[in-house]
């Protein structure tokens, strides 16, 4: 058995555009371009970088929910990407997701009880009612909301709350995987802080493995035993938590954790500020696609795409000119 409970290889996720009157593909959006990391049974891996570079895409292409357009998912020994309609409905029990806006993906028109006995029903997990009642109190009770709650609606329930509703949702079918689709991102900082600390306490308790999207980096720091950097679409650096929040390699990621507010106002600080804005996915510039931005840029980096180089065996980026 592997250690392994996902690897994502050569990933990719282009979207078609059309124009003209036939409505021909005149070109694409690429949106996840070759991607590949693995992730253990347990673990919790980090993936950071900017709006639109293409994390959560990357996330629904893993789970099916956008068809990719090349590359493999292999999640407990099986490749998912070659499933038909059953095979992918039952591997999809063990792969669940969590969404960003708590308040969108909730049915405002189904009680708790209802949102939380649907995914059972659909894969036979407690067909009577007295099974699913059971089951709904023990996951309230995991995500520490009171029993009454099984009855109220999401519009009775404050951000923080209806994202405990969403993790429970994610926990009905007990999945092994989780997509952690920026969670905290819609709530308050003191809000965010309780929900990281009952999901790390779930993935002791449960078993669970997660893929914690997010902008925040402090955040994932604290969440993630490693970290994946994205940019345009490709993963630029990865490592564990403690390497690459040590010691960065690309420049992009410094970028980023320069930009981490630290409490101390009387500690120095060099933020590091890039310039020009994130180019298109639709037209992305040749060679490295940091170099427009990038403040090491030389002539090699305009004509070539770098290639992996291993700092350690926990530890890859891919720049001409690192840190």
């Amino acid at each position: 058995m592997s250690e392994f409970l996902l690897e994502v290889n050569n990933l990719s996720k282009h979207f078609p555009i059309r124009g003209g009157i036939l409505g021909r593909q005149v070109g694409s959006v690429k949106a996840v371009n070759d991607v590949s990391f693995k992730i253990k049974k347990g673990e919790t891996l980090g993936l950071v970088g900017e709006s639109g570079c293409g994390k959560s895409t990357l996330g629904r292409a893993i789970l099916r929910l956008h068809e990719p357009t090349c590359g493999q998912v292999i999640f407990d020994g099986q490749d998912i990407t070659k499933m038909n309609g059953q095979e992918l409905k039952a591997m999809r029990r063990k792969m669940q997701v969590i969404f960003q806006d708590p308040y969108a993906s909730l049915n405002p028109r189904m009680s708790v009880g209802k949102i939380l006995s649907e995914p059972m029903l659909i894969h036979n997990l407690a067909t009577k009612s007295a099974d699913q009642e059971k089951r709904i109190h023990k996951l309230l009770d995991f995500v520490q909301l009171p029993k009454d709650a099984i009855n109220k609606y999401p519009h009775e329930f404050s951000g923080g709350q209806r994202q405990r509703i969403c993790i429970a949702r994610a926990l009905a079918v007990e999945p092994e995987f989780i997509v952690c689709d920026e969670p905290v991102s819609a709530l308050d900082v003191s809000v965010q802080a309780q929900i990281v600390n009952l999901m790390m306490d779930l993935q002791k308790e449960l078993g669970l493995t997660y893929l914690f999207i997010a902008h925040d980096l402090k955040v994932v720091e604290f969440i993630s035993h490693r970290v994946a950097v994205m940019y345009l679409g490709s993963i630029i650096e990865s490592a564990k938590s403690s390497e690459l929040y040590g010691k960065s390699m690309h420049p992009y990621t410094n970028a980023l954790i320069s930009a981490i507010p630290i409490p101390n106002p009387e500690k120095k600080h060099q933020r590091i500020i890039l310039k020009g804005e994130l180019p298109s996915p639709m037209n992305p510039p040749t060679g490295c696609h940091f170099h427009p931005r990038c403040p090491s840029v030389s002539d090699k980096c305009h004509v070539k795409y770098p290639g992996v180089t291993e700092v350690s065996q926990t530890h890859e980026f891919r720049c001409f000119h690192p840190n």
